[in-house]
């Protein structure tokens, strides 16, 4: 066989030449070399080196060897490689009609789109610098094309690297294994199925009837005590006619209660044996399915290399047996960046979970059989389940494995979950897949809550895509049908234009310094983290939640943790960093309640008004004041709005992005609340944001003033009916509305306030758009919205 057809994770390294594996392999280079990482230095110095900054010799082709920038042998005078010759011929081209490039915007920048770099899926970051030898390249002058640009000449680092990462490992597997010899493994698969689920009902049957028989012999020693108790009772001495009525009536009644008494018990036994065998059965099916899944892998993977022994046109063979774990070397945004660049395939899932299937092979084949990656199998895999909608789905007592429903029977009884199932399909594509257990910060859990019993322990998976292994919750990620008054009954024909179906993409391929956040398997070489963390540390990880990462926030403080403790003073300040293409369009809000209850009053006080929200730039804060010592419950929510859309004034819909448990364990001074003013931030910065309005005299939240003050803003769009209102603990906004007035002169608008005594006063400005086209046309008229407020302290010492 010839080398470039030898299997690529038994390649020899260049430099010592021992086996390189694909977990430790840098390559192929030129001419089809590899390296170690460790071995991948510098011919001269040793100094070590990356894929950005290594160098091939430029004088001698034969040398496959790697060099620094500083030792690289270079070409003498005069002489040019055929590479150099490329790039010169591409700049110098001429401008003709017939040869002109359209990815060269104005300025000589390259552009690159899906149909320039043969991509399935256009990729919208932007290009990066990168050398052409490591994607395999060696441009001939010879086969140079004309007015054209080759890779090694643009160094397009970021969408050929996407074109790795998503690897065409091989074929389309009906090309190598016949459909009918997949089935042929199923159906034995299912027949062992068969038989495990008539142990289920056997063994279920028994220990129900052993229940059962328990039972009714404790009914019948306790009926037994009861009557004899009530006819020594009669015996006892003579009884009047009504003495034995009372006595009968309340033998009765004890009957009775020993009835139902027996009944709680029965039933409280039949849920824990239902939840025991069922723990023994979902242990079961998970092990069969295990053992399937390695079967169904060794017979694709027996098939493949068969086919593949001598296809010169795969250089990248899928590993045959599954890898260990280690942390990816990309992150998720270098294999795409838009889920909209899955848009084919995400609707063929749609349109395959919207009809049933009689077999995993039929199932898996309608999913993966048009897929050109890794990558895009296990996108189509995981959006069937999320799009599925498993625990919705209505089961006939009658189906059978050999029924399009009896498929899903593992659903059905409990005994296979989203990630047993997701394993199961993963296996029928090809793809190596793992099941991981651990713990999760999911319903019901608030921050500073330990881990110390099985209460938050859960499933979820890794699969080995785009050359790493990668986690996927499907769970996690399955939403729900919206914008349709039903979902559309299988096999039946929809409105299916009118139909879009939510899903969380967070848990697609999710980074592990992202998931660490919400997940800590037991294995800690399954954090997939260079440095894993303890359960100690996880549980003080902030609670956050995946809108956190979808709008790419973060935590600028190191101290930041799910447990924060006040100063002397009962504050605590929490920051979060946001992403400056999104400053413009968060907006945050907060709820504060007690700790262990859902109380969110303190003396009749909304704990709100202890909370100051302020943003200035890219960090928005949260600084807490608490009215008492004890534990706070603070909740941040946020979304990502249009100026427009917040301009009509109508309701939105805020989700959390993280909690934080605030604990004051001794207050030595008095809070008292923020003035009662609108809800949200404190200072310009939403004026400016979302209305245009900018500061002219007061940048900061906070004023200090003596008895009077005014404020100006200048309007760099229309603004009309503007109105501001003052509050004061203890004062009645009626009785402050006189001391504040406004008057706009030109595009500046000035907010006069006098103070009829001293102390904290809060200020709240409303305005709205001038009506017009640009706002939705001139019979529109968008309510009075909240534009901004300010808290000041009004003093004679200022």
């Amino acid at each position: 066989m010839p080398a470039s057809m030898m299997n690529l994770y038994e390649n020899a390294c260049l430099r010592c030449g021992q086996t390189v594996y694909q977990v430790d392999r840098i390559g192929p280079l030129k001419d089809f070399s590899f390296f170690h990482t460790g071995c991948f230095k510098c011919q001269v110095c040793n100094s070590k080196l990356t894929l950005k900054t290594y160098c091939n010799n430029q004088d001698d082709q034969d040398d496959k060897e790697v060099y620094c920038s500083s030792h690289v042998p270079k070409p003498g005078p005069g002489h040019l490689d055929g590479d150099a010759v490329g790039i010169r011929s591409a700049l110098n081209v001429p401008k003709s009609a017939q040869f002109v490039n359209d990815q060269i915007r104005p300025g000589g920048r390259p552009s690159i789109d899906g149909d320039a770099l043969v991509l399935r899926s256009p990729h919208t970051r932007g290009s990066g610098s990168g050398n052409g030898s490591e994607n395999g390249h060696n441009s001939s002058f010879s086969d140079y094309k004309y007015g054209r640009f080759d890779s090694t000449a643009l160094h397009i680092a970021h969408a050929l690297n996407a074109t790795k990462i998503q690897r065409v490992y091989d074929k389309p597997i009906d090309q190598y294994l016949d459909v009918n010899v997949q089935k042929q493994m199923e159906m034995l698969h299912r027949l062992e199925e068969d038989d495990l689920y008539k142990k289920f009902a056997k063994q279920r049957a028994a220990e129900e009837a052993r229940m059962n028989d328990h039972i009714k012999e404790e009914w019948e020693t306790e009926l037994e005590k009861l009557t004899s108790q009530f006819e020594r009772d009669l015996a006892n001495k003579k009884r009047s006619r009504e003495d034995s009525k009372v006595l009968t009536v309340r033998h009765q009644k004890e009957r009775e209660e020993l009835e139902k008494n027996m009944t709680i018990k029965r039933d409280m036994k039949k849920e824990n044996l239902t939840r025991k065998m069922l723990e023994h059965e979902r242990a079961a099916t998970a092990a069969l399915v295990e053992k399937h899944s390695k079967e169904m892998m060794r017979l694709i993977q027996e098939k493949r290399s068969e086919y593949l022994e001598d296809d010169e046109e795969v250089l990248d063979h899928y590993p045959a047996q599954p890898p260990p774990p280690l942390p990816p070397p990309q992150t998720k945004t270098d294999i795409y960046t838009d889920p909209d660049e899955f848009a084919d395939v995400d609707q063929l899932a749609i349109q395959v979970a919207q009809e049933d299937q009689k077999t995993f092979t039929d199932l898996v084949r309608m999913l993966v059989g048009q897929c050109s990656s890794d990558v895009e199998k296990v996108r189509t895999i995981f959006r069937w389940i999320t799009v599925k909608n498993l625990n919705s789905i209505t089961f006939d007592d009658s189906a059978h494995g050999d029924t399009p429903m009896g498929l899903l029977r593992g659903i059905k009884y409990g005994t296979e979950s989203y990630h047993v199932l997701f394993k199961r399909l993963c296996s029928y594509a090809g793809l190596h897949c793992v099941v991981i257990k651990g713990y999760s910060k999911s319903a019901g859990y608030q921050p500073g809550v330990r881990f110390e019993d099985n209460r938050f322990r859960n499933s979820w998976n890794a699969v080995y895509v785009a050359g790493a292994w990668r986690f996927v919750q499907c769970n996690w990620g399955a939403r729900h049908l919206v914008n349709a008054k039903e979902v559309p009954k299988p096999g039946g024909k929809s409105k299916s234009d009118s139909l879009r179906y939510e899903y969380d993409d967070h848990y697609f391929l999710t980074d592990p310094k992202e998931f660490i956040y919400e997940f800590f398997p037991l294995q800690a070489e399954w954090q997939l983290l260079k440095a894993p963390i303890s359960l100690h540390e996880f549980e003080e990880l902030p609670f956050v939640r995946s809108l956190f990462f979808r709008y790419g926030l973060y935590f600028p403080d190191e101290h930041t943790k799910a447990v924060m403790y006040t100063d002397s003073t009962g504050a605590a300040t929490i920051r979060i960093g946001m992403p400056e293409h999104l400053q413009s369009s968060l907006i945050f809000h907060y709820n504060l309640k007690l700790y262990d209850s859902d109380k969110d009053q303190y003396d009749t006080v909304s704990l709100k008004r202890f909370v100051m929200q302020s943003v200035v730039v890219q960090l928005v804060a949260f600084r807490v004041h608490a009215p008492c010592s004890g534990a706070l419950l603070l909740d941040i929510f946020a979304n990502a709005v249009t100026p427009r859309e917040y301009l009509t004034g109508e309701p939105m819909k805020f989700k959390s992005v993280c909690k934080f448990k605030i604990v004051c364990e001794d207050l030595q001074t008095v809070m008292v609340p923020l003035p009662d003013c609108a809800s949200g931030e404190w200072g310009p910065a939403k004026a400016t944001r979302l209305f245009g309005l900018e500061p002219v005299t007061h940048q900061d939240a906070l004023v200090f003033a003596g008895r009077e003050i005014e404020l100006q803003f200048r309007m760099t769009r229309p603004l009309t009916d503007f109105m501001a209102t003052l509050h004061k603990n203890g004062s009645e906004e009626k009785r402050l509305s006189k001391y504040v007035s406004h008057k706009v002169t030109d595009d500046v608008v000035t907010f006069a306030l006098s103070f009829p005594e001293e102390g904290q006063y809060g200020m709240d400005i409303y305005t709205r758009e001038v009506a017009g086209p640009d706002t939705g046309g001139p019979t529109e008229k968008h309510l009075l919205t909240h534009c901004c407020k300010y808290l000041i302290n009004s003093s004679k010492r200022n």
